[in-house]
């Protein structure tokens, strides 16, 4: 590829972004495509746990304990970005199960411990009922989504980044079976390489090339409070409920959805947040929303070139604010250099052909 390529980015969620700067600051030219306001869909819709405990494969653990030294890294570089490492108290799953994720996880040398009842209640007070046991996670964190994404983007930008918002695209564009650039409403869009961050909307544009990428989008229900004082510490993920407290005080909730009235999902939702936490009474609705999350078939990250397809490279993934930092940086140096990390090898999206 030449020293300075012309690379188009679709989509400007958390993935999109990070993708972008690390991009810049390889030397490429880079303009990012956003087919709605910059931030995307599904980064808007997270509750942004950073995280590697969620009972992963060794190969998908290490992409993701690597990510979580990449957001150290990353936040030293863009001071924008804030992480706050606050931890996270966990006893969403059954007593068998919790004790071999803990004992699994502390084989990895992940900091995990198992706490009981009066520990977990000095971890996070504010709870009405703290579990008979959970597992503590001191080292992960979590960010504000939205801010993280615009930070980056900001970033990229001031490497010489060009932002294109409010423009789906609509098809990818090849030329003597090369991509070529994408097609908009406004006219076509030319790049030396395409890359397609587009969260749910991935599949769709991709399969305009010929490719067919097992894509899910499954519904979760996000519920916010009014900003309210500190009442949690860190991240919660009980059975009910996963929640933690926004740097401006809001809690967020979200939890699954099944169909039926968003309305009353959130009524719920809401009751039960007020019920797991002491004062909760004096909490406000302030807004409840669907997102949509990308998530491949098999559940692992889809990154990398698809075969027999120059000029296009493909990052899909759940566990996109977990993970940006780390494909960002390791997409970039594919694309830039032809080197594939080893990280990456098992998570290219020729494991579906």
């Amino acid at each position: 590829m030449a020293d300075h390529p012309h690379v188009l980015v679709v989509g400007a969620g958390i993935v999109g972004a990070a993708i972008a700067w690390h991009l810049c600051r390889g030397g490429a030219r880079v303009t990012i495509l956003e087919a709605g306001a910059p931030g995307g869909i599904a980064t808007a819709g997270s509750l942004a746990w950073i995280n590697a405990s969620w009972g992963h494969r060794d190969d998908y653990f290490r992409l993701r304990f690597q990510a979580m030294a990449d957001w150290r890294r990353l936040e030293a570089m863009v001071p924008a970005l804030r992480v706050a490492w606050t931890g996270g108290l966990l006893w969403d799953m059954p007593a068998d199960r919790m004790a071999a994720f803990a004992a699994d996880h502390t084989a990895r040398a992940y900091a995990v411990r198992t706490v009981d009842r009066a520990e977990a209640a000095r971890i996070e007070p504010a709870l009405a009922a703290p579990p008979e046991a959970a597992v503590h996670a001191a080292g992960e964190g979590a960010v504000e989504p939205l801010d993280a994404a615009l930070a980056l983007i900001s970033a990229a930008r001031a490497h010489g980044a060009t932002l294109i918002a409010d423009r789906p695209a609509r098809a990818i564009e090849r030329r003597a079976g090369r991509v070529v650039g994408v097609a908009t409403d406004a006219g076509p869009l030319s790049a030396d390489m395409v890359v397609i961050a587009a969260g749910a909307g991935t599949a769709a544009l991709a399969g305009t090339a010929g490719i067919a990428l097992p894509v899910d989008d499954p519904p979760a229900l996000l519920l916010a409070t009014r900003p309210h004082p500190p009442i949690l510490r860190g991240f919660v993920l009980a059975p009910e409920l996963h929640i933690r407290q926004a740097r401006d005080g809001r809690l967020m909730a979200g939890a699954g959805f099944d169909g039926g009235n968003v309305a009353d999902a959130g009524a719920r939702t809401f009751a039960c947040l007020r019920g797991m936490l002491h004062g909760g009474e004096a909490l406000q609705i302030d807004w409840c929303r669907l997102g949509r999350r990308p998530i491949p078939r098999d559940g692992l990250p889809i990154v990398g070139r698809p075969a027999g397809v120059d000029g296009l490279y493909l990052a899909v993934l759940h566990s996109g604010i977990t993970l940006a930092p780390a494909i960002g940086r390791l997409a970039g140096e594919e694309i830039l250099t032809g080197r594939r990390d080893p990280l990456l090898g098992p998570f290219g999206p020729d494991r579906f052909a």
